[in-house]
């Protein structure tokens, strides 16, 4: 689990770790460039791509299935979208 320096506290680690997880979580007073942000980095740019959809953006629905389609929807246009560019997708993951 990756947290950010907020987290840089042993009362977050010991509860990741009694969850079964390894927390990767920057410490406080450390450099930047820790190479945390690299993998954050995919996990914003996903929220980021959903937040087009101005449905997902702010949440309109009051039920929860109804939400979740289109959080589903949204993730399967964003991955169609991806693929459909092969070329943009290379470039990008490599």
């Amino acid at each position: 689990m990756l947290g950010d320096r907020g987290y840089d506290h042993d009362k977050y680690r010991r509860l990741v770790r009694a969850l079964g997880a390894k927390p990767l979580i920057a410490r406080r007073g450390t450099e930047h460039g820790s190479g945390l942000g690299t993998q954050r980095w995919v996990v914003e740019r996903a929220f980021a791509h959903l937040h087009w959809f101005r449905r997902l953006r702010i949440r309109w629905e009051i039920r929860d299935d109804i939400h979740e389609a289109f959080l589903t929807l949204g993730c399967a246009l964003i991955c169609w979208r991806r693929l459909s560019q092969p070329t943009r997708a290379l470039t990008l993951s490599q």
